[in-house]
């Protein structure tokens, strides 16, 4: 029992100590100090088309930063203006399935808020439960369910993290998701609402996972977003959830799906997501 927690007390402090080396090499680098952060999920990676950049890093070049192994996710982390508020992109994300733990799953969470960073906007491909949805719907996550098996905030506790217990009863921000909806109808995009469930992956869900998810009320599920909500809600930031549905599950009627189809409906709706993101930062203040 001294051994288990002596190790992880010394993983808490060595997580903490990286977190500090890593912001400040990006402070030195960067010309401001970002206000929001979003992270893009698969296929989504150029929804940054609409950045003035100011500074961009391969996530290989910063220190103790993951590097993304999955296909369509680029790697880098862009810092810029978006309607003349500073934001900062991470074009791809870390996963459970990857072999990264949860520490290495939220550890650019807790970056971005020494950085300066929030609010955070994540967003993902998803597969649809709800027979309501149809591929290329976006869906704005109202709430979650972590079925990951993991918590970043198990283990030592340190107070520079946040809370150590933090109430999720409004993970997602009532306030951000009344400004999405809003711009949403400006624009004329069509905006589903729903609960993510998130799981560890890689392998995707059976006919009969599909039947359970969908009787836990579920309506779309991924391999990512929970941690990071539960990193971001813990050190205080409001967090956006959008989800890009990429295909629709019938466990009476399963289809094969293909990862390649899911990154090529992705890609279709990045330009939707980028305008939601515009739309809602023209709207809000710093």
């Amino acid at each position: 029992m001294t051994t288990a927690l002596t190790t992880s007390r010394q993983a808490i402090n060595d997580h903490v100590r990286c977190i500090a080396e890593t912001t400040s090499f990006l402070k030195q680098r960067i010309p401001f100090a970002p206000r929001m952060g979003m992270i893009s999920g698969t296929g989504l990676s150029d929804s940054s088309r609409r950045l003035e950049i100011a500074a961009s890093f391969d996530y290989a070049d910063i220190p103790h930063f993951p590097v993304s192994t999955v296909e369509s996710h680029r790697g880098k982390l862009v810092f810029g203006k978006l309607g003349g508020k500073p934001l900062v992109i991470m074009q791809g994300r870390f996963h459970l399935y990857e072999g990264y733990s949860p520490l290495e799953v939220i550890f650019p969470i807790r970056v971005m808020k020494r950085l300066g960073v929030h609010t955070l906007i994540l967003s993902n491909a998803s597969g649809g439960l709800n027979p309501r949805l149809c591929a290329g719907d976006i869906l704005m996550i109202r709430d979650h369910i972590n079925l990951t098996g993991a918590n970043a905030l198990i283990g030592c506790h340190q107070d520079i993290l946040g809370d150590r217990f933090p109430d999720m009863s409004g993970a997602y921000s009532a306030d951000l998701r009344d400004t999405v909806r809003q711009t949403a109808e400006k624009l004329d995009i069509s905006l589903q609402e729903g609960v993510y469930v998130g799981l560890k992956g890689p392998s995707l869900e059976t006919p009969a996972e599909v039947r359970f998810l969908k009787l836990i009320g579920a309506d779309a599920v991924g391999f990512s977003t929970v941690l990071e909500t539960i990193a971001a809600v813990q050190a205080g930031m409001k967090v956006l959830g959008i989800s890009v549905v990429t295909n629709v599950h019938d466990p009476d009627n399963p289809k094969q799906s293909i990862i390649g189809d899911i990154i090529v409906v992705a890609e279709n709706a990045s330009e939707k997501i980028e305008a939601l993101v515009a739309g809602m930062m023209a709207e809000m203040s710093e």
